[in-house]
């Protein structure tokens, strides 16, 4: 394998140079990993184990970089027929990543009682003032937005949404009598995404879903440390387990986690103005 020493990059070997910058590629994990070895053999004993140690890193290092590139020579051929073709394809492409992404958020924040169903009642509220402004003449004028005269039917579907989570909150909450499972956490956010992309606010969805967003990168973090480096960042993945852990009660973390979510939202309806 072979890495760019600037960008960091990795190429197979019969690359040569960076695709980005043209620098000069360089076999950097297999070398070091050599020297390490090498090293090994007239090691005392406290050097020897952290020679051992980092020559495991190293492996694991080579290890991952090999499945990147076998993933990226497979996925080429799929992105060279997908993206420069058609720019219709490139649009697909994006809504399906915003949906899924979405829906897993939803699902990965579902581990708490009354978690994710109040940050889904405050994230469909914001929804619905967004679709109500957007299908609104007055108020898409004055707030510069792309006037979408069938948004406004987006409305009810989200107000629809807003009572269905209430009323389910109130049997789910803190100790809850109902569950939701994969089924209600999945299909509420890819409802979500669904509706930040027909009303053409993919942009924002990160700032209306705040919390859902930071809950699934801390499991991407988590996952992705973990395989490079042998280490946790947090305690637990996703993060409200790893408030659990440091000592805080269910109810206190669910109650601030409501509040950043109603945070982000008011912060994503500001931007209305703001722009």
């Amino acid at each position: 394998m072979k890495r760019c020493p600037q960008c960091l990059i990795i190429y197979p070997d019969s690359d040569a140079r960076c695709d980005f910058d043209n620098t000069p590629l360089v076999v950097v994990d297999e070398a070091e990993l050599a020297a390490a070895q090498r090293q090994l053999v007239g090691a005392g004993a406290a050097e020897r184990q952290q020679l051992e140690f980092q020559c495991g890193v190293l492996e694991t290092r080579i290890k991952v970089d090999r499945k990147a590139v076998a993933a990226a020579e497979w996925l080429q051929p799929w992105v060279d027929a997908w993206l420069p073709a058609d720019p219709f394809n490139t649009v697909v492409l994006v809504v399906v990543l915003v949906i899924v992404g979405s829906s897993n958020a939803v699902n990965l924040t579902d581990g708490l009682d009354g978690l994710a169903i109040g940050c889904t009642v405050i994230a469909a509220g914001a929804l619905a003032v967004l679709t109500y402004v957007s299908g609104h003449a007055t108020f898409a004028q004055y707030l510069e937005l792309q006037r979408m005269p069938l948004a406004g039917e987006l409305t009810i579907f989200c107000g629809a949404m807003v009572g269905a989570s209430i009323g389910f909150l109130w049997y789910n909450a803190h100790p809850a009598e109902v569950f939701m499972g994969d089924v209600g956490s999945l299909a509420l956010g890819g409802a979500i995404g669904t509706v930040a992309v027909m009303i053409k606010q993919e942009l924002l969805l990160p700032f209306i879903g705040g919390i859902f967003v930071i809950e699934a990168l801390s499991v991407i973090l988590q996952v992705v440390s973990y395989k490079l480096r042998k280490k946790r960042i947090f305690k637990m993945a996703p993060l409200h387990h790893h408030f659990e852990l440091l000592g805080w009660s269910e109810s206190k973390i669910i109650v601030r986690f409501w509040i950043g979510s109603l945070v982000f939202a008011l912060f994503a309806l500001t931007t209305l103005k703001l722009r």
